[in-house]
Formats: C-alpha cells, sequence, structure tokens
C-alpha cells in the first residue's frame, strides 16, 4: 500500500541573491539614508522662500525643525514602502516579536549607562586629543532662544532623532543582513556616516554619536526590535537638551 509519509520531503532551497538583488537594496539604503531626503526637502523649502539662516547668520529653528520633521515622515514612509515591496512586515522587521512594553522600559534601563558612557568617551576625548574639540559651542544649540523653540526642539529630537534615525538603522542593519554582507558590517557603516552627519558639532561630538550610533545598531542586532534603541535614543537626545539647559540658566 502507498504511504504518502514514505515520501521525501521536498527541501525548501532559498533563493540565491542576486546582483540586481544587491543593487536594489544598496539604492533602498541610500534612499533611506536621510541624506538624499533631507537635500530635496532643504531646495524644495528653500524654492518656497523659506531660508536656512536667519538675518544674524545662525540656524533658522523654524527651517531647521520644519526639514527635520518633514524627513521624519518622508523616511519612515518610504520605509515602509520598501519593505512592503518586499512583501515584508513592517511590524515583524523592526518591532520584531518582543513585548514593546518590556522593550521600552529597557531602553529606559540602560539610558544611564548609555549616557555615562558617552560623557566618559568625551572627556577621555578632551583630556587626550583636545584638538579633536574644535567647536566651542554647538551651532544647535543657537537656536535655542526662547522656552517655545525648546519645547519644539524636545519634540523633534525625539521624533527625528529618536524615531526616524532608529527606523533608519533597523531598516539599513535588517537589509544589509539580507543582501549586502551581514548586519554588522551595516551597523559599522551606517555608525559611520552617522557620526559624519554631526561633524558640524566638532570631530569630538561626530566621534562620540558614531559610538552612539554603534551601540543602538548593534542593540537592534541583538534584540531585532529598535523599541528600545528607540527610546534610549530619545531619551538621550532630551538628556542632552536639559543639560544644556540647565548649564545656560547659570
Amino acid at each position: 500500500m502507498y504511504d504518502p509519509a514514505s515520501e521525501p520531503h521536498a527541501i525548501a532551497v532559498p533563493r540565491p541573491v542576486l546582483p540586481v538583488d544587491r543593487l536594489a537594496a544598496l539604492v533602498e539604503v541610500v534612499i533611506c539614508s536621510g541624506f538624499p531626503s533631507q537635500i530635496v526637502l532643504i531646495v524644495i523649502l528653500r524654492g518656497f522662500g523659506l531660508h536656512m539662516t536667519s538675518p544674524d547668520g545662525r540656524l533658522s529653528p523654524p527651517f531647521v525643525f520644519t526639514v527635520s520633521m518633514l524627513d521624519a515622515i518622508l523616511v519612515v514612509t518610504l520605509v515602509v514602502f520598501f519593505l512592503r515591496v518586499h512583501h515584508e512586515s513592517p511590524r515583524e522587521v523592526l518591532f520584531g516579536r518582543r513585548p514593546v512594553v518590556r522593550e521600552a522600559l529597557f531602553g529606559v534601563a540602560i539610558l544611564p549607562a548609555v549616557f555615562m558612557f558617552v560623557m566618559i568617551v568625551l572627556m577621555l576625548l578632551l583630556q587626550y586629543a583636545p584638538q579633536l574639540h574644535n567647536v566651542t559651542r554647538n551651532p544647535l544649540e543657537d537656536m535655542l532662544r526662547t522656552r517655545r523653540d525648546a519645547v519644539v526642539f524636545a519634540i523633534v529630537v525625539m521624533i527625528a532623532g529618536g524615531v526616524r534615525e532608529e527606523v533608519q538603522r533597523g531598516f539599513i542593519a535588517h537589509r544589509f543582513t539580507q543582501y549586502l554582507g551581514g548586519g554588522a558590517l551595516g551597523v559599522v557603516i551606517y555608525s559611520f556616516f552617522f557620526g559624519l552627519g554631526h561633524i558640524e558639532q566638532g570631530y569630538d561630538a561626530m566621534i562620540a554619536t558614531g559610538i552612539l550610533g554603534l551601540i543602538w545598531g548593534f542593540l537592534y542586532l541583538g534584540r531585532r526590535s529598535i523599541v528600545a534603541p528607540m527610546v534610549s535614543h530619545a531619551g538621550f537626545n532630551v538628556a542632552q537638551l536639559l543639560k544644556y539647559l540647565a548649564f545656560a540658566t547659570r
């Protein structure tokens, strides 16, 4: 008698990664990196007559805030679009299967350690490589002219920083895992450019920011969820803002 169970089961062979797959993944990574989208938004806003700097030569808070928030919406939308084009679940890729509340609490729990670690790095750089502290005053601090600016800036750094950048980081690490040489490589490369994007704040800040990118990137790889890095990142940005305001009012 024929027994179907005796038939050998077919083994699913994964489709080989083709060069076109790698190229498409690289294009998606570049598009979602934040640099192209910000350039496009800056050109559009300037075309509408908005100016990047105020008459005194400092960065214009409304311009920077508008670009940051619009870019956050655009990048998150693009990430979700590219994931759905590949028939991937944005929730599965970005949030994994861990309980969101527990991940958020974990992000809060590690925040003091992350903050202290970065402060130690900056102090060591100032001690042993003082030439890297080439910017005495962060240009972003010049935008905090009123209490309203501080409130708006806090919202911006949580959304444009904590949310958008961790969505970017998670998506880029995911694409590198699939097509471009591994998630760790993606985290290292993106952290380099993440730090480079803060070069106007000084070489020391650039290095510290790159290290932060490594911490949050490898945290995503280890937990397969952006929640803890996102909460930690947003909390770190707000803590930095509060530290500045506390010293500024003395």
